[in-house]
């Protein structure tokens, strides 16, 4: 006896996606899945595949957040990293180098924050156009949650659409949405969005999500535990932005840093993803290995797991728009994309086997390569 729809579905797991935050080293992230998920569509004799529909969510935060979305609505990822090459020198102007260089851009004012603020929106309708989150959950089936910072409350806010999460964020646009997630103090201008609930009412501004969860692993595991049948296990893919290897050696002199020492601030930011990222994804690996326990399966994967190359730090600012950062940034996203499909051929590495399944069981992209079009969300809407 064969088993029914409902118990493939209770069976199977729930499936989520995690992407970090960090600034221009998105393009890291486009150019690994589209190097990882291309390997296999050629396995399975496709023309491509459909990364973005093997989840039933996605969460992302700031530079995350716009791969995320771009994968909710089916585009091409090699489109994302034509994003980030295209329009990142324009959405960031001006890179922090050093001491006089933030002195620079104090003496500027908001002349480059809001030129690439500009830019930014300009590039994200370009591959977003008008798709709100009820337009994914409903088109796609998939959720999507988004962290931000109210700026009125000054606290965490997480734009969300999921089978449990009430109709508050339904008519947000995704470009809305990716411009709070990642508008980076200092580096970027606050995101002043309208209220899509109060039509004609004062605008809402938003803080880069990287603030507090640039990691987003605990958001996405909490969504899931939230939403997913009690029966289906859930699994858990978290990737990284190629981070750069953190830590300062201080003597005791070193320790009273004036202003310009943090760079007007624009240290604070490097700082703060380092910390979070090894906290949030520590603390999901040990709430999952309680739950799990305690019988709920839960398993994460953190990919690429490899040190970073000594070779690669002279690339990895936020800001670094440079060709030659972006090419060492696909290079690398190419070689830990190789070494992600090495372990799926490893019988003996779990999380291998985990990554595998999960791209044996995506959907083709449809011969258009791409699910949805600019031009309407029709396609979305079915």
């Amino acid at each position: 006896m064969e088993p029914c729809e409902e118990d493939q579905q209770l069976s199977a797991p729930f499936r989520v996606l995690s992407l970090d935050g960090g600034g221009m080293r998105g393009i890291y992230t486009g150019a690994f899945l589209a190097r990882l998920t291309d390997q296999f569509a050629r396995i399975r004799g496709e023309s491509a595949l459909d990364l973005g529909r093997g989840f039933d969510l996605i969460t992302g935060t700031s530079t995350g957040a716009i791969v995320g979305c771009a994968l909710a609505v089916g585009r091409p990822m090699m489109e994302v990293v034509a994003l980030y090459r295209e329009h990142g020198p324009k959405i960031f102007p001006h890179r922090l180098t050093g001491k006089l260089s933030a002195i620079y851009r104090a003496s500027q004012g908001d002349r480059f924050v809001r030129a690439g603020d500009h830019a930014l929106r300009q590039a994200l309708t370009a591959v977003l156009g008008d798709v709100t989150m009820l337009d994914v959950f409903e088109g796609r089936g998939i959720s999507l949650s988004v962290p931000t910072v109210l700026m009125s409350e000054h606290r965490a806010w997480v734009f969300k659409k999921t089978p449990k999460s009430g109709v508050r964020d339904d008519r947000y646009p995704l470009v809305d949405v990716c411009m709070a997630s990642s508008a980076a103090p200092i580096y970027r201008s606050l995101a002043a969005i309208d209220d899509p609930n109060t039509p004609g009412g004062p605008k809402q501004v938003f803080a880069d999500g990287g603030l507090w969860a640039n990691n987003p692993i605990m958001v996405g595991l909490v969504d899931a535990l939230t939403i997913a049948a009690p029966e289906r296990p859930i699994e858990i893919f978290s990737l990284g932005t190629c981070p750069r290897p953190e830590g300062d050696h201080l003597d005791a002199e070193s320790a009273h840093r004036s202003m310009l020492d943090w760079r007007l601030g624009a240290d604070v930011a490097p700082l703060s993803i380092s910390a979070q990222e090894f906290a949030f994804d520590n603390m999901a690996r040990l709430l999952a290995n309680a739950i799990t326990i305690c019988g709920r399966s839960i398993r994460r994967v953190r990919f690429p797991n490899k040190p970073v190359p000594a070779s690669m730090m002279p690339y990895l600012a936020l800001d670094d728009t440079r060709p030659e950062a972006m090419d060492r940034l696909i290079g690398q996203a190419n070689t830990d994309a190789d070494l992600t499909k090495s372990a799926c051929d490893d019988l003996n590495s779990e999380d291998g086997r985990m990554i595998r399944r999960l791209m044996l069981d995506l959907p083709a992209m449809p011969a258009t390569g791409a699910v949805w079009d600019r031009a309407s969300t029709q396609n979305l809407k079915g």
